[in-house]
């Protein structure tokens, strides 16, 4: 299965289009999807983007939630209803509506990260920020992996 992989910083033009990676495009292209589903992402100052499968995870999510819920209200409302469709051109460009923008102040440039079903358009310091700070978590929560595994070596079943 192709994944949304790697960061790729672009300027944004004048008219406020900017290219899409290649490697993202041939994601999408794949997905049989036409376009980019884009929505302000629920944790961060970023947009969370990709393809049919996006859309059809956020499905199968509030699949999962009592229909007529308060809850399954209130989310497919953030992750539909705040949602756009962005049309790519025969460039490889987008035009991100400005309140997209503006959740993620985008201004000049932006920085797309691929996280494997989907991706985030981030504004590149802002990205830098959260990429240094997830590291440090990482690092913290590295320790914590393998904490219920076997040591080489160990009697199968045998635990730390």
């Amino acid at each position: 299965m192709d994944q949304f992989v790697s960061t790729f910083t672009n300027k944004i033009d004048a008219k406020g289009r900017i290219s899409v990676p290649v490697s993202f495009r041939t994601v999408l292209a794949k997905d049989g999807f036409e376009g980019i589903y884009c929505y302000p992402s629920l944790d961060d100052a970023a947009l969370d983007a990709g393809g049919q499968r996006l859309v059809d995870k956020i499905q199968l999510l509030l699949e999962d939630i009592a229909p007529y819920s308060d809850e399954r209200d209130h989310l497919a409302m953030a992750l539909f209803g705040a949602s756009e469709v962005l049309s790519i051109d025969q460039d490889g460009r987008i035009k991100i509506p400005e309140r997209l923008c503006d959740h993620a102040a985008l201004s000049s440039k932006a920085t797309f990260v691929g996280l494997g079903g989907k991706f985030q358009i981030w504004e590149p310091e802002k990205f830098q920020d959260q990429f240094s700070a997830g590291r440090k978590k990482l690092s913290e929560f590295k320790g914590l992996l393998g904490t219920d595994r076997r040591k080489p070596g160990d009697a199968e079943g045998a635990r730390e």
